[in-house]
């Protein structure tokens, strides 16, 4: 179920920025969510210390949350939400700071979430096949000799 005020807020957002789907906001949440969880296994020594996320360590939790939600689709949903370069993510992540949603530390910029990865790279190529072993031909006849 989502929070009432959340969804207030991406209303308000879309009406000033039509660029992007409610449903990028959605996932940019859930996304973060899932980033932070993935964060804390890693600093498990500092565990129960909640710490920033920054815009790469946000891009990268988003890619994996994305390709474990959407799979081989993930490019397609993300654009069918507008959302087409990780600079996208940034626009949408910027946008709930100005709204108070996520906070920011001095540090943080737009530029942090500029381009790290292509997404045919991070959406399409993991699942591509491999190149066909040199000698093998798939118009081979089954089982001649």
């Amino acid at each position: 179920m989502q929070d009432p005020d959340f969804a207030e807020i991406v209303g308000l957002i879309c009406k000033e920025d039509t660029r992007f789907d409610r449903k990028a906001y959605d996932f940019i949440r859930q996304g973060l969510d899932h980033a932070v969880k993935e964060l804390k296994k890693k600093d498990a020594p500092r565990a129960g210390r909640s710490r920033h996320v920054s815009g790469p360590e946000l891009l990268e939790g988003l890619k994996v949350y994305a390709l474990d939600q959407f799979g081989p689709l993930a490019k397609t949903v993300l654009n069918s939400w507008g959302v087409k370069r990780c600079s996208d993510f940034g626009d949408i992540v910027f946008n709930l700071i100005e709204y108070n949603v996520f906070s920011k530390t001095d540090n943080d910029r737009r530029e942090d979430f500029s381009d790290l990865y292509t997404f045919e790279d991070a959406f399409v190529k993991p699942f591509l096949p491999t190149k066909a072993r040199k000698g093998s031909s798939s118009t081979e006849a089954v089982g001649s000799v």
